[in-house]
């Protein structure tokens, strides 16, 4: 009985010893020094749809070109336009009389406020205010003491009247040494103003208007949002709120 005992407690003790218990042990290969570098060098997500989206909204937007001649002061309508289009820069150019056609048909400038008369063939023209015209003569002259003057007067002097032109610089240093005069807009002769000059209005001389112009049929077309902004800058010089309409 006991050797029984003892086969049979030998025979539990085999099968004991010769089970696996949990879990099966795992035969995969372990990962290599390759293949942990391989597994960490991960694919750069690709940009989406939205992503280009975005990054093109970030791209500085093609400025707004405005040219204007001697003497205007288009600062308050700058400020407005800053204001209402913060995403499109506005680009100011000062240009001298003769230039102020030419920049519009070679289309260095989307609009212009020039001086009047123009030739309108081809272009759009807003007439804005005008200006009052002055003579401007040395500070001793013997008209520099009146508040006013009629043309008569100044062709009474009996020195030359210039030429208002690109030159106007040339002409002042002129006048101031005593020689002749110039009729000049009052905004223009305010913007060379010397200490030894004067300016008188003239009563009788006929204003010169400031407009703003543009071409009428450019070709190629503008796009639409090139026209949308010349019509936003007719409407803030026209004096429109930003939510007014344009009809």
């Amino acid at each position: 009985m006991a050797t029984a005992g003892r086969s049979a407690g030998g025979r539990g003790a085999r099968r004991s010893s010769g089970r696996r218990v949990g879990v099966a042990a795992d035969r995969r290969p372990k990962p290599t020094n390759r293949d942990a570098q391989r597994s960490s060098k991960r694919e750069a997500p690709r940009p989406s749809d939205g992503d280009a989206a975005r990054s093109a909204d970030r791209a500085p937007a093609e400025p707004f070109r405005l040219a204007y001649v001697r003497g205007v002061t288009p600062a308050k309508w700058a400020r407005i336009w800053v204001e209402r289009m913060r995403r499109i820069p506005l680009e100011l150019t000062r240009i001298d009389q003769p230039q102020q056609e030419s920049v519009l048909h070679e289309r260095t400038a989307d609009v212009a406020l020039v001086r009047l008369p123009i030739d309108r063939d081809g272009l759009h023209a807003i007439p804005l205010y005008e200006e009052q015209p002055v003579v401007v003569v040395p500070k001793g002259h013997a008209i520099a003491a009146a508040d006013e003057v009629s043309m008569a007067e100044v062709a009474e002097l009996g020195s030359p009247v210039h030429p208002f032109d690109p030159n106007v610089e040339t002409t002042l240093e002129v006048v101031a040494a005593g020689v002749g005069s110039i009729v000049l807009p009052q905004s223009v002769a305010r913007l060379h103003a010397r200490r030894d000059l004067v300016a008188k209005p003239v009563t009788d001389a006929e204003a010169t208007g400031i407009a703003l112009a543009w071409l009428s049929d450019p070709q190629p077309p503008r796009t639409e949002s090139e026209q949308e902004h010349i019509d936003t800058f007719i409407g803030i010089v026209r004096g429109r709120t930003a939510n007014s309409s344009r009809d």
